[in-house]
């Protein structure tokens, strides 16, 4: 068994979904591991990962706007809100999707659905500097 670890930043410019689908193809690639597992983790408790349709945006907006009502800015009943009326939503979006995911490897390739792509889903209004981490092992 071989294995690669890379961390990569990832710079937001506030919330929304950023593909980085690209960052782990490339990564996958450079591995030079065929068959195997990659696994993507974000370092971060108040942005997340998604395995998500990339073919048409209104999809990133129509998530956003979910998240944005599911969890809305303002709660009176949160205590923790000494880093802004925006940080513990995030954390709470963060709870409700993952950190990490884990992506099938197959001759050379992410195993990824036709319209799917991997994106960090950041919860916070300011930009911020995220750092990726994506692990592979196999053969």
């Amino acid at each position: 068994m071989r294995q690669a670890i890379e961390t990569i930043a990832v710079q937001t410019r506030g919330q929304g979904l950023y593909e980085v689908s690209r960052a782990l193809r490339a990564f996958v690639a450079q591995s030079g591991i065929a068959t195997g597992l990659a696994t993507a983790y974000v370092r971060h408790t108040s942005c997340s990962l998604l395995i998500q349709e990339n073919a048409d945006p209104d999809v990133q907006t129509d998530l956003a706007g979910f998240f944005h009502r599911l969890v809305p800015e303002g709660m009176d009943w949160l205590v923790h809100t000494t880093e802004g009326p925006d940080d513990m939503p995030a954390h709470i979006k963060a709870a409700l999707t993952q950190t990490s995911i884990g992506i099938p490897v197959s001759d050379g390739r992410p195993v990824l659905g036709t319209w799917q792509g991997l994106y960090l889903f950041e919860h916070r209004r300011q930009p911020h500097r995220r750092d990726l981490v994506l692990h592979i092992i196999g053969e």
